[in-house]
């Protein structure tokens, strides 16, 4: 049977490369942020992911995906695991990794949730736990190439010990606005009591239906469902609300 080729570009996304451990440094007590020298990288776009296999020397493998948290810096790849009770491949990557380690990563994967630099239309970030991972890239590769495009980001997060880039995320930058929502636990004196994600939450930060805003919005299911038909009532275009998913054991 005739095969169909795979054109250049593609094949060298789906090629396994070998990985080297140069870093890594704590998040949150369940989450590390893994930096990577990955040759031969070839480039990603802010919201795309990887696949990591791991390989037991008996032979066993096993791989799952993980969001890239870093803008694209040649052959340099940052990901930021959330650890998974009982689960296989991130406990390994957060607790049992050592720098010099090698894995092997596949990649970069997704072309729709992605921003690219030469947008200019005002964006709106919504993150769940972990899910704010691409949305960091996208912050930092708006950073990184000195876009004007206006950004705001809405993080959901349970208590304040969840928050992932914290000090990154304080530390002001003109055209972003970073606000935190607690569902658990809020700090003291917090002017809003700990509750999920409400259509005022979201009326707070929406931009409005003139500026043609492009809304991305990451976290687990419940959480994204729920954003985005709140972003729908609100009078979104749903067009132009983007969503990526997990699944239940996310923030």
């Amino acid at each position: 049977m005739a095969r169909a080729a795979i054109p250049g570009r593609l094949a060298e996304r789906l090629r396994w490369r070998v990985a080297t451990l140069t870093g890594q440094r704590a998040e949150t007590e369940a989450a590390r942020t893994l930096v990577f020298d990955v040759p031969g990288w070839p480039g990603h776009l802010a919201g795309q992911h990887v696949d990591v296999r791991l390989t037991a020397e008996d032979g066993y493998s096993t791989q799952r995906s993980y969001s890239i948290a870093s803008a694209p810096d040649g052959d340099r790849v940052e990901l930021t695991v959330q650890h998974v009770d009982d689960g296989e491949v991130s406990s390994y990557l957060t607790d049992g990794v050592l720098d010099g380690d090698l894995l092997e990563l596949r990649g970069p994967v997704g072309g729709w949730f992605v921003w690219r630099p030469e947008q200019t239309e005002p964006v709106l970030l919504v993150a769940g736990g972990s899910g704010i991972v691409p949305l960091m890239a996208m912050i930092r590769s708006r950073r990184q190439t000195g876009s004007r495009a206006p950004f705001r980001l809405l993080y959901s997060v349970r208590t304040p010990a969840d928050r992932m880039y914290l000090e990154e995320l304080q530390t002001p930058e003109p055209g972003l606005d970073v606000q935190f929502l607690y569902t658990r636990q809020a700090p003291e004196d917090w002017p809003r009591s700990p509750a999920r994600l409400t259509s005022p939450d979201l009326a707070a930060v929406v931009w409005p239906g003139s500026a043609a805003a492009t809304t991305y919005v990451c976290g687990p299911t419940g959480f994204v469902e729920h954003a985005a038909d709140l972003l729908v009532a609100l009078g979104q275009d749903p067009d132009r609300i983007r969503t990526e998913r997990f699944g239940p054991t996310g923030g």
